[in-house]
């Protein structure tokens, strides 16, 4: 998988248009568009706004996620892995399909801040 592979997968995981992501980014669409073609690079300053927006700039470069710690989880989140970790593999990807329902639901019904 290239750099723009992952990038777009980055960008998807996140449910951000590129629009969206370029705007964060400081770049155009048109640019965007070019990196997740491959047709062009993202420069550093790109890449410090998209680790900021959340992307993992360790996958998109090097095509492996960044390594998350046990003393970087919260106590929740620690004991969900560890029930999580007890499953089968089949209770373990419908958990995995439940989350990412749930996530985007949750996205979705966000409300918007008030002005």
């Amino acid at each position: 998988m290239t750099i723009g592979a992952r990038l777009r997968e980055e960008r998807a995981r996140l449910g951000v248009s590129q629009t969206e992501l370029a705007n964060v980014c400081g770049v155009k669409k048109n640019t965007q568009l070019n990196y997740e073609k491959d047709e062009r690079s993202p420069d550093a300053p790109y890449l410090l706004l998209a680790h900021k927006a959340g992307v993992d700039i360790h996958y998109v470069l090097f095509g492996e996620p960044l390594p998350v710690f046990a003393d970087q989880l919260s106590p929740v989140e620690s004991e969900v892995l560890s029930y999580f970790r007890n499953l089968s593999d089949y209770d373990k990807e419908s958990i995995r399909r439940m989350a990412y329902a749930m996530a985007t639901v949750a996205k979705d019904s966000t409300p918007a801040p008030r002005t």
